[in-house]
C-alpha cells in the first residue's frame, strides 16, 4: 500500500499545474505517459546517495522510505552510499526522487549498469593478427623477460617510447590504478609490478580476473596459437582456452590484463593497482566504479586509467573525479568506440584527459569517437600487442588500448617531476603530433611530452 501511495504522489506532482492546453483526455494521457516514462529502471539496481546523515542516519531514513543501506562508496568518508529498495519492484528512479526530499540527503541518483566499449564497428580491421604477435623471442625489459613483439611493436615506435625512456632515463614512478575487469596476477611480465588491488564485484581483496573462470592450470604455451577469444581480441592461447572464453559471458575477459600490459609497456617500473569493477561479460555498476576511484586515491595512486565510458553523465561520478583531481591524481579515460562525434563520460569531464585511437599511419581509427570535447590526445589503438591471461599475449583494437599509453606516459612524467600536478602533466602530453581536427592536441608523442618537462635534455638528443 505504501508503495502505491508513493507512485500516486509522484504522478500527482508530475501532472500538477499543467497548462490549460494540456487538459482534456488527450492532454491528460500525454502527461500521464510522460510521467510514467520517468519510472524506468531495473528494480534490482540501487540508488547512489550523498548525505550528511552518516550510515546510521541514512539507515534510519531508509527504514521510513522503503530502502536499506548496502555499502559505503567513498572509502569511509561516510558521505556516499549505495542503498537498495526494500519493496520488490520499487524502481530506483522513484526511490531516488523520494530520497531527495529527505532532509540531510544532498543527492540521490539511480545506479547505472555500463558496458566496457565493445569491439570496433569495423571488424575488418581485426581480421588479421599483427605480425609481431608471432614474435615471441624473449628480450629483457627492465628486468623482466618479455616477447620482442610486445616490447618493440609499431605502436611503441610511433610514439617514440624507447627513445624517451632512454633519453630522459625514466621508466615510470608511483602507482597507476586501472579500473577494469581485473588482471592475471601471475602473468610473468606483470607480476613484479602488480599490487594486490581489490575486487569490487565480489567485495574482496585482490584484483584478479582469473576468479571469473574455472581453470585448474594455465595451458602450456608451446601449444599456443593465435585465436579469437572475443570480438576485438586475437590472443596467443591454446584452442581449449579459446573455446572456453569465447562463449557467452566472456566478451571482456582479459580486457584488464591487456590494458595493464599497455600501462606496463609505457611505464615498466610503475606499480599497477588492479581494481576490478567489471564482470567478464564487460558489464559493471557505476557504484563499483565510484568505489574504485575513491579506493585508488586513498591507496596513493598517482594516475587512474579508465578504459570505459558512459553515455549519460552522473553527478556522483563527477564528484569522484573532482575528489581525485583535488588530490593531484592524473585521470585518463578512453573516448569510446562508436566512431562518432559524441559526448561520453568520464572522458568529457573536467579534469580528465580523453584519449582517441589512431592507426599506424597516424589517421583516426574509423571506430574511434572524436571531438575536442572528449579528446585531449590520441594514441595508437589498432593491433596493439599486449599481455593476456595465462601468461600469453594478445592484440587488441579499441580506444581501451589507446588510453593506457597516455596513463603510462603520465607515470613517466612523474618519474621526471614527482610533484607535477594534473594540469602540468596535461600540457606536457599536449605536445603531440597534429593528426587533424577533432582529435584534441594530436597523437601522443612520449619524447615530445618529456621534452616539455626538460627542454634542454630534449634538445641534446
Amino acid at each position: 500500500m505504501r508503495r502505491r501511495i508513493w507512485i500516486l504522489l509522484f504522478l500527482s506532482v508530475a501532472l500538477w499545474g499543467q497548462p490549460a492546453a494540456a487538459q482534456g483526455l488527450g492532454g491528460f494521457l500525454s502527461n500521464l505517459g510522460q510521467a510514467l516514462s520517468t519510472l524506468t529502471g531495473n528494480p534490482s539496481q540501487g540508488v547512489i546517495v550523498r548525505t550528511t546523515l552518516g550510515a546510521a542516519g541514512l539507515q534510519s531514513a531508509c527504514q521510513q522510505k522503503g530502502c536499506t543501506v548496502v555499502s559505503n562508496l567513498d572509502g569511509g568518508q561516510n558521505q556516499v552510499f549505495l542503498v537498495r529498495p526494500t519493496y520488490k519492484g520499487l524502481l530506483p528512479n522513484l526511490l531516488a526522487a523520494v530520497l531527495r526530499l529527505v532532509t540531510g540527503i544532498l543527492d540521490a541518483e539511480p545506479d547505472q549498469t555500463l558496458q566496457i566499449p565493445t569491439s570496433p564497428t569495423n571488424q575488418a580491421l581485426a581480421t588479421t593478427p599483427p605480425a609481431g604477435l608471432w614474435d615471441t623471442t624473449p628480450v629483457n625489459y627492465y628486468g623482466t623477460s618479455a616477447a620482442d613483439g610486445y616490447v618493440n611493436q609499431p605502436a611503441a615506435q610511433i610514439i617514440r617510447l624507447s627513445k624517451a625512456q632512454n633519453a630522459f632515463n625514466v621508466s615510470g614512478a608511483g602507482i597507476v590504478a586501472d579500473i577494469d575487469t581485473g588482471v592475471d596476477p601471475n602473468h610473468p611480465v606483470l607480476k613484479s609490478v602488480l599490487l594486490k588491488g581489490y575486487d569490487f564485484t565480489r567485495n574482496q581483496v585482490g584484483g584478479s580476473e582469473m576468479n571469473d573462470i574455472s581453470l585448474s592450470a594455465p595451458p602450456p604455451c608451446n601449444t599456443c596459437a593465435a585465436a579469437y577469444v572475443n570480438q576485438h581480441t586475437a590472443a596467443m592461447v591454446d584452442q581449449h582456452t579459446a573455446a572456453m572464453v569465447d562463449g557467452n559471458g566472456y566478451a571482456a575477459f582479459g580486457h584488464g590484463t591487456m590494458v595493464a600490459g599497455v600501462i606496463h609497456l609505457a611505464a615498466p617500473t610503475a606499480q599497477i593497482l588492479p581494481l576490478k569493477a567489471f564482470h567478464p561479460d564487460g558489464t559493471g555498476n557505476l557504484s563499483d566504479i565510484l568505489s574504485a576511484i575513491y579506493f585508488a586515491v586513498q591507496n596513493n595512486a598517482s594516475v587512474i586509467n579508465m578504459s570505459f565510458d558512459l553515455s549519460a553523465s552522473s553527478t556522483e561520478l563527477n564528484n569522484a573525479i573532482n575528489y581525485a583531481a583535488g588530490k593531484n591524481v592524473i585521470l585518463v579515460a578512453s573516448s569510446g568506440n562508436d566512431g562518432q562525434q559524441e559526448i561520453v563520460y568520464p572522458a568529457a569531464m573536467r579534469g580528465v584527459m580523453g584519449v582517441a585511437s589512431t592507426n599506424n599511419q597516424d589517421q583516426r581509427s574509423s571506430f574511434s569517437n572524436y571531438g575536442n570535447q572528449v579528446v585531449w590526445v590520441a594514441a595508437p589503438g589498432e593491433g596493439v600487442i599486449t599481455t593476456y591471461p595465462f601468461g600469453t599475449y594478445a592484440a587488441g583494437w579499441g580506444t581501451s588500448f589507446s588510453s593506457p599509453f597516455v596513463a603510462g606516459t603520465a607515470s613517466l612524467i612523474l618519474d621526471m617531476q614527482p610533484k607535477d600536478n594534473p594540469t602540468v602533466a596535461a600540457w606536457a602530453l599536449a605536445r603531440a603530433k597534429w593528426v587533424g581536427p577533432n582529435m584534441g592536441n594530436g597523437r601522443l608523442d612520449v619524447f615530445g611530452a618529456l621534452s616539455f618537462q626538460n627542454p634542454v635534455q630534449g634538445l641534446l638528443q
